[in-house]
């Protein structure tokens, strides 16, 4: 007798999932809508803005950053800019803290909005400096307010320029003195 109820339950879940609309998608066809402050995997790179600094490499926690740098003698409003002779971003060991966007004064180094960098080979998880000339343009919104008051959309929009994506602009006085009250 127990064994009947038993078979009738397990039935009866059965049934009802047999009915039940699939949450599944079939991907890559199908795909979840992603927001623009989606933290991915390719790193978003404005050589224009970058000085060299290293801060990037300086605040990452896992120290995956390698940053090689030389004198340029390039004077820029921020300092002296130096040249690259390996920037070089190891996705494998990376947990997409955005703490290297967050370090960067200059806005150079934006999150990304991709995710699909399936490889065999863990040497192809590294970023280098050429991979990152060429990579697309579209920064994701996460930390990034200027892009978030511009509409920008990395998923739906275009590429963005160094020049178009703006800086991040320190909050005035009055600003924080607001958001102070409000809490």
């Amino acid at each position: 007798m127990l064994y009947g109820i038993g078979i009738a339950k397990g039935m009866l879940v059965t049934l009802i999932n047999l009915v039940r609309r699939p949450v599944t998608i079939q991907y890559p066809e199908e795909r979840l809508p992603q927001h623009p402050r989606f933290r991915g995997e390719n790193f978003v790179w404005y050589e224009e803005r970058c000085t060299g600094c290293a801060s990037c490499a300086k605040y990452c926690p896992l120290g995956i950053i390698k940053i090689v740098t030389k004198p340029g003698g390039q004077q820029t409003s921020q300092g002296e800019k130096y040249e690259l002779e390996v920037f070089d971003i190891e996705l494998s060991r990376c947990m997409f803290c955005g703490l290297c966007v967050e370090a960067c004064p200059y806005d150079a180094l934006h999150m990304g909005s991709g995710f699909e960098e399936g490889t065999y080979r863990r040497s192809d998880l590294v970023i280098d400096v050429e991979r990152l000339r060429k990579a697309d343009k579209k920064p994701s919104t996460w930390f990034r307010p200027q892009l978030t008051n511009q509409g920008h959309d990395p998923i739906k929009g275009s590429q963005a320029d160094w020049d178009e994506v703006g800086r991040h602009e320190k909050p005035s006085e009055d600003q924080q003195r607001d958001r102070w009250a409000k809490r």
